[in-house]
């Protein structure tokens, strides 16, 4: 995906978590969070904003301290994540395309990484403000959302931090049926990271278990914010409760 088109997601994302947010109320419990209220995730995600807006204005060689939670009247809260994100798709929107900044993950772009990780992050957190003020799921792009489960799989479960480690070895194949190419194979060891390759158009081989859905849904799902039952699993469902006990972020 292009830069601009994370960007452009962010935006709308970004917008529709803070309309979210004042619906629901500071109060609202945040069910996909069970220890947040409304207040929480507003505070946490424009605390990120805030952040990366940092890396990307002031660039540096180094992580930078995550901000403090400010003190933030309840009737300024929803302003307060506004401007934040505001001033963080400005950033990415003027940023140099040569723009050369600390990263989490190894990256050709760092603006490229900005825009990616921070386009999900907000689309994550805004799925969990609609679930909490009840209003239904406003619906991602489909490649979009693949870009999100390929971010989830080669990146942050790619890692030696991730969990994801079953008792013994088996693998797991991710489809979504909506995207071409969005397909995945997860080879999972008891004591190893993840690792994940494309899955050939001429697989012959069977996994332990087959996961598939519309982008959208496999991509909320493997952030734990939908349940599985909307999924069409096959093979060993234990790969499901390895997965929500052991797969967060």
């Amino acid at each position: 995906m292009e830069i601009t088109e994370f960007v452009e997601t962010l935006r709308l994302d970004g917008g529709l978590l803070a309309d979210a947010a004042d619906e629901a109320g500071p109060d609202a419990p945040v069910p996909t969070c069970p220890d947040w209220r409304m207040r929480d995730l507003v505070l946490h995600t424009g605390r990120v904003h805030r952040w990366a807006t940092g890396f990307v204005t002031e660039p540096r060689e180094t992580r930078s301290s995550f901000p403090e939670s400010p003190d933030v009247a309840d009737g300024e809260l929803v302003p307060w994540l506004r401007e934040g994100h505001h001033q963080l798709v400005l950033a990415l929107h003027t940023a140099p395309a040569d723009l050369r900044t600390w990263t989490f993950f190894p990256t050709r772009s760092p603006l490229a990484f900005w825009a990616r990780r921070q386009a999900h992050e907000t689309s994550v957190h805004r799925a969990d403000a609609q679930l909490a003020a009840g209003v239904p799921l406003t619906p991602l792009p489909a490649r979009f959302a693949a870009d999100g489960i390929d971010e989830l799989l080669t990146r942050f479960h790619s890692g030696d931090r991730s969990r994801l480690r079953p008792a013994a070895p088996l693998t797991l194949r991710l489809r979504a049926r909506d995207t071409p190419g969005a397909d995945w194979t997860v080879h999972l060891t008891p004591d190893a990271p993840p690792r994940t390759v494309s899955t050939p158009t001429d697989e012959e081989s069977k996994p332990d278990c087959t996961v598939e859905g519309r982008a959208e849904e496999l991509y909320l799902t493997l952030w734990n914010r939908l349940p599985w039952d909307g999924l069409t699993l096959s093979g060993d469902a234990s790969v499901s409760t390895l997965w929500q006990e052991r797969g967060g972020i």
